[in-house]
């Protein structure tokens, strides 16, 4: 089994955010994991690539438990399970070349990293994963000079730079428009595909798990309510995860440039209640 989660739970104070996640996957894919916010999506994430500790079970990817590694462990595991945040987290002032280069951080002597002393060869090869993200010539620039979506592929490109046998976006779109996401949702399922990497992405919307994952888990405080394939996400099955009622209505949560253009005013507050904390 390549991952195992069993049991995953995590507790603020008096609130559950995960609740006994339990599920398993056998090959590398492209999963999805949806619900509205709360659902406890980010949080999973955070523990998975342990920045946040959980409560109770165990998370095993190759027979290893990794939420009981700590120390060195626990770095390298992080080397092994990147993580791409909604927000990018870049150093705006940095070129983007060298952020690309800080996802070897864990691999490089500390001396040389703040003085920004690279090898050849890692400098070529953050080059080289730009040019496949389409964006080399960006490379001598600031990374504020950028656009947003041009950003979050350099924060791709700075997760492909730890070579990682796991990638987990965290809303890599929600800061996007249509068509610089639909850019980056290509960008990751290329990835998956041509690389065999395990791909787990947290998504608001329903068009874009159906679009590019092989699976979708839906989450509902904290819970799993939906494991499946794309086409068996019908609109009943998104009006569990939701917590919606008959007025759910799925282009509400569209990310499709087409369908943007004809919502109407209520579908768009539809969305507003639905995506609300």
């Amino acid at each position: 089994m390549l991952i195992s989660v069993e049991g995953v739970t995590k507790v603020f104070s008096r609130n559950t955010a995960v609740d006994n996640m339990t599920f398993a996957v056998d090959r590398p894919c492209m999963i999805g994991i949806i619900g509205r916010s709360g659902a406890g999506k980010s949080t999973f994430l955070r523990m998975m690539n342990r920045l946040t500790d959980a409560t109770a079970g165990r998370l095993l990817f190759e027979g290893r438990d990794v939420l009981a590694l700590k120390g060195a462990d626990k770095r390298a595991w992080q080397s092994e399970c990147a993580m791409i945040f909604q927000q990018f987290n870049l150093v705006p002032r940095m070129d983007v070349v060298s952020n690309v280069l800080h996802g070897l951080l864990n691999r490089r002597g500390t001396l040389a990293t703040m003085f920004n002393l690279w090898p050849t060869a890692d400098i070529h090869r953050a080059i080289d994963i730009l040019d496949r993200l389409g964006i080399a010539e960006q490379a001598p620039k600031r990374a504020e000079a950028l656009s947003g979506g041009q950003q979050q592929r350099v924060a791709i490109a700075r997760a492909l730079m730890q070579d990682p046998k796991v990638i987990l976006a965290d809303e890599p779109i929600a800061s996007l428009d249509p068509m610089n996401a639909q850019v980056v949702m290509d960008a990751l399922r290329r990835i998956h595909e041509e690389d065999g990497r395990t791909v787990i992405a947290n998504l608001h919307t329903l068009d874009t798990a159906r679009r590019y994952c092989d699976r979708v888990i839906g989450m509902r405080a904290g819970r799993i309510v939906f494991d499946g394939t794309p086409d068996l996400l019908t609109t009943q099955a998104a009006r569990e995860i939701y917590g919606a009622d008959d007025s759910f209505s799925e282009a509400a949560t569209s990310t499709s440039i087409d369908t943007l253009e004809a919502n109407a005013p209520a579908e768009s507050a539809f969305a507003q209640r639905m995506l609300a904390d």
